[in-house]
């Protein structure tokens, strides 16, 4: 297909002075520098839940970027997911994960089951920023640079492979339509 993958940034925690900033304007550079994405964010800290229906619909997939707070993932996510239910189905969803020692994956492994039930397909591959503060210099940039392009080149690799044929299966069939009868 030739249209732009649409991909929805989801930043995951609304805390004032949130470290996500950090990491999400690194992840949407990423994005931007390949010319097979359109990205767009996706910030519940700056706008209000409701407000991202149209955004998360037209997304062909979603790269949700989120902390780990208390071995799980924020609430300001969990509304955020909870809020929407057909925006999410049949799409891929990747994971950038920050936090203590480990890098938020805690937070990703409870994600990953509340998007199954809502029929998203989790991408294996992700990024995550252990002791994510010490990870970054004073541009926002990672101190270790091209080891976590790489791993973002994989996200975006596979995450494209998974946009491209949901997309096409979408297009053929709507899924809600699914069901056996």
């Amino acid at each position: 297909m030739n249209d732009a993958i649409k991909v929805a940034v989801i930043y995951g925690s609304v805390r004032e002075g949130r470290f996500g900033d950090t990491v999400g304007q690194w992840v949407v550079t990423q994005i931007q520098r390949r010319e097979a994405f359109s990205p767009v964010v996706v910030d519940p800290a700056a706008e209000p839940t409701e407000s991202f229906a149209k955004r998360l619909d037209e997304a062909d997939a979603f790269i949700v970027i989120t902390p780990e707070y208390n071995h799980s993932y924020p609430a300001a996510l969990k509304v955020l997911v909870d809020a929407y239910k057909a925006e999410w189905q049949a799409k891929p969803v990747a994971f950038v994960s920050y936090g203590g020692a480990s890098g938020g994956l805690r937070a990703v492994e409870h994600l990953r089951h509340v998007f199954a039930e809502l029929h998203a397909v989790g991408i294996r591959d992700g990024v995550m920023f252990p002791n994510a503060w010490e990870q970054f210099d004073e541009h926002g940039q990672p101190l270790q640079a091209q080891r976590y392009e790489r791993g973002m080149q994989t996200v975006l690799a596979r995450l494209a492979w998974w946009a491209e044929t949901l997309r096409r299966g979408r297009a053929e069939r709507d899924y809600a339509q699914a069901v056996m009868l």
